[in-house]
């Protein structure tokens, strides 16, 4: 899939991603798994189920920001195991990376504070990897050229992985 074809089949999530604007009744939890949870909206195009977690650890400590790991599908535009990353802020071009254990893969496409991985079989290997680590680190760059580090558990992935692709099978 050609990655502008991508963009526009993911920028949905960017409304999911930002709740806070949804309404309650749009959004349903489908449950609570240690540090993940799953959730199920339904839009025009169709249902759209996605697992989320926030950073357990942020670096540096004084920047606070809201930033959240997201494993989606999208039954109706065909995409599954859709990976996405919010640091809270505005990526630069400097390569954003998540890493477990001795595993580093590449986030390819960013775009309005997200990015998101363009290969299905790397992402099909990091959810492989996500499911055996306990913890999985994204380094991102925001405009000024500073790093962030955003450390998160995976205690609870596989079962907020395995209810958000049922939800949506």
């Amino acid at each position: 899939m050609s990655i502008i074809k991508k963009i526009f089949l993911i920028l949905p999530i960017l409304f999911i991603a930002n709740m806070s604007e949804l309404n309650a009744e749009e959004v349903k939890k489908i449950g609570k798994y240690k540090d993940w949870e799953s959730m199920v909206v339904t839009e025009a195009s169709g249902k759209v189920c996605f697992a989320q977690s926030s950073p357990i650890l942020q670096a540096p400590k004084s920047n606070k920001r809201d930033a959240k790991l997201f494993i989606a599908f999208r039954p109706a535009e065909q995409i599954i195991n859709e990976i996405s990353v919010t640091a809270g802020y505005e990526f630069n071009n400097n390569t954003v990376t998540a890493q477990s254990g001795k595993n580093k893969f590449k986030f390819d496409i960013k775009e309005q504070g997200f990015a998101w991985i363009a290969d299905s079989k790397i992402e099909f290997r990091m959810i492989k990897r996500m499911k055996k680590g306990s913890r999985i680190m994204i380094t991102g760059y925001n405009q000024n050229g500073s790093q962030t580090i955003d450390h998160y558990s995976l205690l609870g992935f596989t079962k907020a992985y395995n209810a958000t692709k049922k939800a949506c099978s």
